[in-house]
């Protein structure tokens, strides 16, 4: 194993959305040397990998940035920060068009005006929207790019962030990057709980397979303050193709009915949560299955659909076809997905403030990691993205790099070795799938998974964290035969990390205010009086202390 240490003025670490314009952002601002660190390549990488057809997050004529904040406040019920909301939702617009500039191609119609989708949305063709950010960046002479380079910590003394360390999957490279400054664009986590689909299929999910949490994790491990973690984000897709349903529900106005033709969505309210509750009750009623009602839509507004699923979904345009249920003729089957934690839809993330800025000194997050704002969808995360590196610009000023200590290498280096098995025992008695495995089942027995119609109580939340725990403590053991493998156990490790995190805040919610997404049995009625609150924690001393902050709390 090779070992290169570099100097940055300002690290990235994860080249998405966020990540991508962040990196543009600095480098257009400044003359500071900008550093990605992607462990895929940032042409395909992210939740934007395979492209998407609208931007959900818009001003649309005749609505402010106030009213985009009001929205995203409701849907959470109350807990959300709303300085964040309308700071990002300040620049949606900008960053559209700045995107439009570079080429990104937005419907407009016979006036000249961007093609909407409901309030907030405007219809694109975005299949190479992550290939056009990933080219902003990559031209820019002051912005170095590592693709297939994972990083697996960060640096911190004294809370403040110092930079990172990571492996190079297809080089042996162990990287020692020293910044002065951080930013933690990763994503959120999938792969926590039991997906719908099982064995080879179990990647087809709603939430990119390939971000496991991992900034998160890095943040929590030092110390930092993170957020909602109990507000998950369960999606309401096409079955066993998990494709969108938005597309439906917008774009041709499908309403949601049972199996007796009966339209469920008012009974049960239109937040993002009810949508999903209104399901699965109706199911365990004995009135499913549920649909998305789409027979008797026009042949053109059929013809529209397949054409919208080929840009994101394509399974399921190819399910259309092959099937020969199409959807004017067949309404679309929906299910719930499993439990993500993901600050893009709900609140779940870094705990930081106007700047994006965590509690530790010079670390930064934004899009998916960044928390206290929902609804941030793919603008949002542009838009945290160019306040984040504003913010690192000042906060750097004319300071250099900062330095990692000797002793902290040294640990890191013998960690990589001793899951290399080249410090002695190479074999070890259990897979990185295997406890993957067992850890989604823990999840989905006991911490609200689908198998138990996403319900859970404080004693099942005590077996999920027992469980979790026993399994951290069985990955030690965990041995790999080459970087690749190296990854999955870190990216195991990450998961797990993450995962007690999440039962620590489903246990201190002591309310059900948004069902399914934290379905308390002990608590099934909501409690504005005492739980108008964020429910925060820090890990101390190897357990996780919950804080509460009043909502509107800077």
């Amino acid at each position: 194993m090779k070992t290169e240490r570099i100097k940055t003025d300002i690290l990235i670490i994860g080249g998405g959305t966020a990540g991508c314009y962040a990196a543009v952002t600095a480098a257009e601002d400044s003359d500071k040397r900008i550093l990605i660190c992607e462990k895929a390549h940032i042409k395909r990488s992210g939740c934007l990998a395979a492209g998407v057809n609208a931007l959900n997050a818009y001003i649309t004529e005749g609505r402010t940035p106030q009213d985009y904040a009001d929205y995203c406040m409701k849907d959470a019920a109350g807990i959300a920060r709303e300085d964040l909301l309308l700071t990002m939702s300040e620049r949606l617009n900008s960053v559209t068009e700045r995107l439009e500039k570079e080429g990104l191609v937005i419907l407009k119609d016979e006036n000249g005006r961007y093609v909407t989708r409901g309030n907030r949305n405007i219809k694109i063709n975005g299949e190479n929207i992550k290939p056009l950010l990933a080219g902003m960046a990559e031209r820019l002479p002051n912005v170095s790019i590592l693709n297939r380079v994972n990083i697996t910590d960060l640096d911190v003394t004294d809370d403040r962030v110092n930079g990172a360390f990571g492996i190079g999957i297809e080089n042996d490279t162990f990287y020692i990057i020293e910044a002065g400054a951080v930013l933690i664009a990763t994503g959120g986590a999938a792969g926590l709980y039991k997906p719908n689909n099982p064995g080879f299929s179990r990647h087809k999910m709603w939430y990119c397979p390939f971000n496991t949490g991992a900034g998160y994790a890095m943040g929590i491990r030092h110390g930092a303050e993170m957020t909602t973690f109990e507000m998950r984000f369960i999606a309401l897709r096409c079955k066993d193709t998990i494709a969108p349903t938005g597309t439906l529900a917008q774009g041709v106005g499908a309403k949601q009915v049972n199996s007796l033709g009966e339209v469920y969505e008012q009974k049960y309210g239109l937040t993002t949560s009810e949508r999903v509750y209104g399901t699965v009750a109706e199911n365990a009623a004995g009135r499913g299955p549920c649909f998305l009602r789409t027979k008797g839509i026009t042949p053109e507004q059929e013809q529209s659909l397949l054409k919208a699923y080929l840009n994101m979904a394509p399974s399921q345009t190819l399910h259309w076809v092959e099937s020969g249920e199409l959807p004017g003729e067949y309404n679309v089957e929906i299910e719930g997905t499993e439990p993500y934690i993901v600050g893009g839809h709900t609140a779940s993330g870094f705990w930081v403030d106007k700047d994006r800025a965590s509690t530790i000194k010079g670390l930064y997050a934004a899009g998916d990691a960044a928390g206290g704002a929902p609804q941030k969808y793919v603008t949002g995360a542009l838009a945290e993205g160019e306040i984040a590196a504003e913010s690192m610009l000042r906060y750097l000023g004319g300071s250099s790099p900062r330095s990692i200590a000797e002793e902290s290498i040294a640990s890191h280096e013998n960690e990589i070795s001793r899951f290399l098995g080249s410090s002695g025992n190479s074999e070890s008695p259990y897979t990185t799938e295997q406890l993957e495995e067992a850890m989604q089942t823990a999840m989905d027995s006991y911490a609200g998974g689908i198998k138990t119609n996403y319900r859970f109580s404080e004693n099942s939340l005590d077996i999920a964290d027992r469980r979790i725990a026993q399994l951290m403590t069985l990955s030690d053991s965990l041995r790999a035969g080459d970087m690749q493998e190296l990854m999955y156990i870190y990216e195991l490790r990450e998961r797990l990390t993450v995962c007690r995190t999440v039962t620590a805040h489903l246990k201190a919610r002591h309310e059900t205010r948004w069902h399914c997404f934290a379905e308390n049995s002990d608590y099934p009625e909501r409690d504005d009086e005492h739980w108008k609150v964020f429910v925060n924690s820090r890990l101390v001393n190897g357990k996780t202390e919950i804080i509460l902050r009043r909502v509107n709390a800077p």
